[in-house]
């Protein structure tokens, strides 16, 4: 038998939907990457491929009454915790079938439905809208956990600080949880910062904090659940600081110069998280190479179906300009 379904809770089912949300993820980057060379998505877009584990492995312990809170790389946040694809790509097309009628684009993808409360273009703006969500779960007794996901350049914003702090004293049901890919739009996080661990400014605001690998989807879903558990117990919130690596620039616009191209080639080939997690799974026996194309193919044909669906979609009509819009 297995180790991962005998010291996890997880069944063998469980571990491969895992690995299919993150193939899912990955897919969903790269074709809505293709559609914007083609001209088809206008803007940009800041792709999270190669931060795969972060989002699938933080979403698995919430239930679907569970609140996240995204970033500007927020389409893998959005997948994980059951955002359907065919809406998001429509979504990024401009079409009126989209999750936010094709007004809101990449960066403002929510569905309440799922507990998706939304990604963010302004860098920590997340951070106390979890906050004021944990605040309405304690105060009305709803239940609910907040996760809220946000980048390392964050952690300099004064939001970061603020809500961390009135997290702490008010003992709210958050986990703050920190995709540390190494990088800011344009630097590296040590010209930034003078600590080691960005989870050590959690001990400034009295909340546990641990720093984790988050190109490894188990040791995620782990931490996470201890810090899940914790806000749902009433115990207050938790600060995680996953290590990860964005394969792709900021935005679609980043030219990488800040960093090496030999060092983007070693973080592909050791700590591809899809790999690694595949790579353990046939070990375990838990997957065979046969049933990992089918899961490809299986990606191929959802992702096919949702530009499908998005390319026959209506774009908003001009009586709708001003609907849903706050001013």
């Amino acid at each position: 038998m297995s180790k991962l379904t005998t010291e996890t809770p997880f069944s063998p089912e469980c571990l491969k939907t895992m690995l299919y949300d993150m193939m899912l993820i990955r897919s969903f980057e790269e074709t809505v990457e293709k559609l914007f060379q083609q001209g088809k998505i206008h803007g940009t877009m800041h792709l999270c491929i190669g931060q795969e584990a972060t989002a699938v492995g933080a979403c698995v312990p919430l239930t679907k009454e569970d609140k996240i809170t995204s970033t500007h790389r927020g389409h893998g946040h959005s997948i994980a915790k059951g955002t359907k694809v065919k809406g998001m790509m429509a979504e990024l097309l401009g079409k009126e079938t989209g999750y936010c009628k094709g007004k809101g684009g990449s960066m403002h993808i929510a569905d309440l439905d799922v507990g998706n409360l939304g990604a963010n273009g302004i860098v920590a703006a997340g951070l106390p809208l979890g906050t004021g969500a944990a605040l309405t779960s304690k105060m009305k007794d709803l239940g609910y956990v907040v996760l809220c996901f946000f980048g390392d350049g964050s952690t300099n914003e004064g939001a970061f600080h603020e809500s961390l702090n009135l997290a702490s004293i008010w003992d709210l049901p958050i986990v703050f949880f920190c995709e540390n890919n190494l990088y800011g739009m344009s630097a590296s996080i040590k010209e930034m910062t003078n600590i080691q661990n960005i989870a050590d400014r959690g001990i400034a605001y009295g909340i546990p904090s641990e720093t984790i690998d988050g190109n490894d989807v188990l040791e995620v879903v782990k931490a996470t659940e201890k810090a899940v558990e914790r806000a749902r117990n009433g115990e207050g919130p938790t600060l995680i600081e996953a290590h990860t690596y964005r394969w792709r620039g900021h935005s679609r616009s980043d030219a990488r110069k800040y960093r090496t191209r030999e060092e983007e080639k070693e973080w592909r080939k050791m700590r591809d998280p899809i790999a690694l997690f595949k790579e353990q799974l046939i070990e375990e026996s838990i997957l065979t190479e046969t049933e990992f194309m089918e899961l490809e193919n299986k990606v191929q044909v959802e992702m096919d179906e949702a530009v499908e669906f998005a390319e026959n979609s209506k774009a908003p009509s001009l009586e709708t300009l001003e609907a849903d819009i706050y001013a």
